[in-house]
Protein backbone atom coordinates (compact mmCIF):
# COMPACT_ATOMS: atom_id res chain seq x y z
CA UNK A 1 0.00 0.00 0.00
CA UNK A 2 1.45 3.26 -0.99
CA UNK A 3 1.56 5.84 1.60
CA UNK A 4 0.43 9.49 0.31
CA UNK A 5 0.21 12.78 2.22
CA UNK A 6 -3.17 13.71 3.71
CA UNK A 7 -4.96 16.42 5.90
CA UNK A 8 -6.46 14.40 8.05
CA UNK A 9 -8.24 16.42 11.21
CA UNK A 10 -8.02 13.55 14.20
CA UNK A 11 -10.14 14.31 17.10
CA UNK A 12 -9.84 12.57 20.52
CA UNK A 13 -11.94 12.28 23.59
CA UNK A 14 -8.54 12.07 25.28
CA UNK A 15 -7.07 15.76 26.47
CA UNK A 16 -3.71 13.94 25.04
CA UNK A 17 -2.55 11.65 22.90
CA UNK A 18 0.89 9.66 22.95
CA UNK A 19 2.43 10.42 19.62
CA UNK A 20 2.63 6.43 18.77
CA UNK A 21 -1.22 6.37 19.79
CA UNK A 22 -1.72 8.89 17.00
CA UNK A 23 0.48 7.57 14.48
CA UNK A 24 -1.89 4.62 14.49
CA UNK A 25 -4.84 6.03 14.43
CA UNK A 26 -4.08 7.40 11.08
CA UNK A 27 -2.87 4.48 10.18
CA UNK A 28 -5.55 2.97 10.42
CA UNK A 29 -7.58 5.44 8.71
CA UNK A 30 -5.18 5.67 5.90
CA UNK A 31 -5.71 1.96 5.28
CA UNK A 32 -9.25 2.34 5.96
CA UNK A 33 -9.49 5.37 3.25
CA UNK A 34 -7.23 3.66 0.81
CA UNK A 35 -9.58 0.64 -0.02
CA UNK A 36 -12.73 3.03 0.36
CA UNK A 37 -11.41 5.72 -2.00
CA UNK A 38 -11.36 3.74 -5.41
CA UNK A 39 -12.76 5.04 -8.69
CA UNK A 40 -15.13 1.95 -8.64
CA UNK A 41 -16.42 3.17 -5.31
CA UNK A 42 -16.71 6.63 -6.38
CA UNK A 43 -18.48 5.54 -10.08
CA UNK A 44 -21.04 3.40 -8.10
CA UNK A 45 -21.85 6.28 -5.20
CA UNK A 46 -22.24 9.19 -7.79
CA UNK A 47 -24.16 10.05 -10.99
CA UNK A 48 -23.54 12.15 -13.95
CA UNK A 49 -26.09 14.88 -14.72
CA UNK A 50 -25.21 15.89 -18.06
CA UNK A 51 -27.73 18.97 -18.79
CA UNK A 52 -26.12 19.20 -22.65
CA UNK A 53 -27.95 15.85 -23.62
CA UNK A 54 -30.38 16.03 -20.79
CA UNK A 55 -29.43 12.84 -19.21
CA UNK A 56 -28.51 10.85 -16.11
CA UNK A 57 -25.79 8.49 -16.06
CA UNK A 58 -26.41 5.93 -13.56
CA UNK A 59 -23.91 3.09 -14.96
CA UNK A 60 -20.98 2.81 -13.53
CA UNK A 61 -19.10 1.87 -16.07
CA UNK A 62 -20.02 4.48 -18.15
CA UNK A 63 -19.44 7.01 -14.89
CA UNK A 64 -15.52 5.84 -14.89
CA UNK A 65 -14.93 6.59 -18.34
CA UNK A 66 -16.80 9.69 -17.87
CA UNK A 67 -14.70 10.48 -14.69
CA UNK A 68 -11.18 9.50 -16.66
CA UNK A 69 -12.01 11.37 -19.48
CA UNK A 70 -9.60 14.99 -19.50
CA UNK A 71 -11.89 17.28 -21.65
CA UNK A 72 -15.35 17.82 -19.46
CA UNK A 73 -17.80 19.83 -21.30
CA UNK A 74 -19.72 22.67 -19.53
CA UNK A 75 -23.17 21.77 -17.82
CA UNK A 76 -22.25 18.42 -16.80
CA UNK A 77 -21.95 17.67 -12.98
CA UNK A 78 -20.71 15.11 -10.42
CA UNK A 79 -23.72 14.45 -8.14
CA UNK A 80 -23.49 12.10 -5.04
CA UNK A 81 -26.77 9.97 -4.49
CA UNK A 82 -26.39 9.56 -0.62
Amino acid sequence: MKSTNRDLLVLSKKATLDPLELEHEVEQLHQLLYYTETIRNLSIASEIIDVNNFKIITKPHKIERFLRENNLKPFQFISNKN
